[in-house]
């Protein structure tokens, strides 16, 4: 089963980040295999650390949970809530095999919130750009819930313009980089 997990900081949460930054690789290396997508999202400065986004495919919700919950910034406080959905992986690839690589253009989290009849399936956009994409589920995997892209775009408009604006009941776009350790 696949989950999207997004964690979002509280403010002023950088410094227990940054303390914590090799507990959380640490961390998030147990989960290697597993992954699909991660890095963390960034305010408008580009600097200033706003999340945490790791797509994972895990045996099952109870999995998901204790994967969300365990996580070490979380334990210490650094994040403010934690959105944790099924997911569906679209493309059928992880962000490592995205044919634009690591580097080179603006990239972006765009997360659609709605409800009702699943809009964007597929995706309307060239899926050279997309590094992964897929709809947002209920736990149960039945009802559809919205629509999370990971894309390259020229910026945060082009980014939005991946999903159907005027039928979700929330669109947002968060600066969003390749995560992992360094190389």
């Amino acid at each position: 089963m696949e989950f999207f997990c997004y964690h979002r900081d509280r403010r002023g949460s950088a410094a227990i980040r940054s303390e914590l930054l090799q507990e959380h690789w640490s961390y998030m290396d147990g989960y290697a295999t597993q992954m699909i997508a991660r890095g963390p999202t960034f305010a408008a400065d580009g600097a200033t650390p706003t999340g945490s986004v790791h797509i994972l495919d895990l045996p099952d919700s109870a999995a998901a949970r204790a994967f969300a919950f365990d996580e070490p910034n979380y334990q210490a406080g650094a994040y403010r809530d934690v959105l944790l959905r099924r997911w569906r992986n679209t493309l059928g690839r992880t962000m490592w095999d995205f044919p634009g690589g690591r580097e080179g253009g603006n990239r972006y989290l765009v997360l659609g919130l709605g409800a009702g009849e699943a809009l964007d399936l597929p995706p309307q956009r060239d899926r050279d750009d997309l590094i992964a994409y897929g709809p947002l589920l209920s736990d149960d995997g039945a009802a559809w819930l919205g629509t999370a892209a990971l894309l390259r775009a020229e910026d945060a408009d082009e980014a939005r313009a991946v999903l159907t604006s005027d039928r979700y009941a929330d669109i947002e776009v968060h600066n969003w980089a390749f995560g992992g350790r360094p190389s």
